[in-house]
């Protein structure tokens, strides 16, 4: 399964987390286990994502916050997100792999 379709995935059975705000809130508080950024995103909130460690997986989206926000079905932007719980996906895998 390519990333496009297990984030789509991870949105409709998952825990999934959208926006910067709500991004950061979820980081903040432990709860994120994958951060997707766009590749758009305001390099401050990339800056943010990469001070908080090794320990958050962190993957670039190879496109802009509308892309993004199409990938995970949605009609609207979607600069950033996190996952909370992956879904039927193993996204968190693939990531990985």
């Amino acid at each position: 399964m390519d990333f496009n379709a297990a984030l789509r995935k991870s949105v409709k059975t998952g825990t999934v987390v959208l926006g910067q705000n709500q991004t950061r809130n979820c980081i903040r508080e432990g709860r994120a286990k994958l951060v997707v950024v766009a590749q758009n995103c305001p390099e401050s909130f990339k800056n943010f994502v990469s001070e908080r460690g090794e320990d958050l997986l962190v993957h670039v989206y190879e496109g802009s916050s509308v892309q993004l926000g199409k990938a995970c079905g949605m009609p609207f932007v979607v600069s950033a997100l996190a996952i909370v719980e992956a879904g039927e996906p193993d996204i968190l895998n693939i990531k990985r792999g």
